[in-house]
């Protein structure tokens, strides 16, 4: 894996910073390659640059068409709900999307990158935090139109070759869209599980072997800052020593905490529900942020048995499988802020069908 410093040629500019950069900067940035880029349009500077513009050209530009020059004819995209196959039913979920919020937009909170060359040549990836505010103005999963405002945090992983993203791994806060629409995440989830069920779809069964295959870390942690989320990702995410004693942190439904306890808190009601939890390390990368503090992103995996009734309603002795994604800020050796995201209206789904099929 090649990180920021790595990456940077010699007498260029440096790499853009997305989380520091100014919106003009990275619009229009001044010309002139500040990283290699194999196979990629002469226009991108770096790859941030790439992520960023390609995510403004299709959402803010609404330039749908350009998507079958930046995805693969048959990539996949990884969701808590399902796979998404190709670049046409791409195009087809973004236009769904914007009919349901057309004055949707996509700001770049961070892209958190590395350069990860395989056998088959230069892979990058990016792990890209993205706050999307919204207006419900047309039909959507949930429902009829509510005419609501609504802003969301999405996390998109992508995994880029020769310009072009071949898998990508989303998350989106969907549970804080449902609660601003209006609506119940229970009943939105069992509405969405039924729909399953008639279909004739299984969500839980969908995930099978992901929930078999949780041997060993696929992430390479090389850095200080790496380590330390090797640490709390090993403790179950239960070492609050890692943490500033000011640590801010962000999570599903938009809650936001403050401090070590009320994050140790939230973290043990969540796993009250659940015995057996099994976390594995998907991928990992770092970025400079500000002076010494760096950005760490990890994509993560996650298996419990469902055995205790609480948040997910009564007990369904399965176990199911959750894919998450991690930002971290690391200052002085502990984690200054953390944005940690789940799709839980997805995970209440898989488990209103498993209740659905008992």
């Amino acid at each position: 894996m090649k990180h920021y410093g790595d990456c940077q040629l010699p007498d260029a500019l440096p790499i853009t910073r997305v989380a520091v950069a100014t919106e003009p900067e990275m619009l229009d940035p001044v010309p002139g390659l500040r990283m290699e880029l194999p196979g990629f349009e002469p226009r991108f500077v770096d790859f941030p640059d790439y992520i960023f513009r390609i995510t403004d050209d299709i959402w803010h530009k609404r330039d749908l068409a350009y998507i079958e020059d930046c995805y693969t004819e048959n990539c996949q995209i990884h969701t808590q709900t399902g796979l998404i196959v190709g670049a046409e039913t791409v195009i087809a979920n973004t236009a769904a999307t914007l009919k349901s919020f057309p004055d949707r937009r996509l700001d770049a909170d961070n892209v958190i990158w590395s350069r990860d060359p395989d056998a088959e040549g230069d892979l990058f990836y990016s792990s890209h935090r993205i706050t999307s505010k919204m207006t419900n103005s047309g039909p959507s999963e949930f429902g009829p139109a509510t005419g609501r405002e609504v802003r969301v945090t999405t996390f998109a992983d992508c995994a880029v070759r020769n310009n072009c993203i071949f898998e990508e791994w989303l998350v989106r806060d969907y549970g804080a869209m449902v609660i601003q629409m209006g609506q119940d995440p229970g009943v939105i989830a069992e509405k969405l599980a039924i729909e399953d069920r008639e279909s004739g779809f299984s969500l839980h069964e969908h995930h099978a072997a992901n929930r078999r295959n949780m041997d060993g870390s696929r992430a390479s942690f090389e850095t200080d800052a790496e380590l330390l989320v090797k640490r709390l990702l090993e403790s179950g995410w239960s070492d609050h020593s890692l943490y500033d004693f000011r640590a801010r942190g962000d999570y599903p439904y938009g809650d936001s905490l403050y401090g070590p306890d009320q994050i140790g808190t939230y973290r043990d009601t969540w796993l009250s529900g659940f015995e057996d939890v099994r976390l594995r390390a998907d991928h990992v990368c770092e970025v400079p942020y500000i002076g010494d503090a760096v950005d760490v992103a990890l994509r993560w995996s996650m298996t419990a048995r469902h055995t205790i009734d609480g948040r997910y309603g009564k007990a369904t002795g399965e176990t199911v499988y959750i894919l998450g994604i991690s930002h971290f800020r690391i200052l002085n050796g502990v984690i200054r802020e953390e944005a940690t995201l789940w799709d839980d209206i997805g995970l209440m789904r898989m488990i209103e069908g498993i209740r659905l099929g008992q």
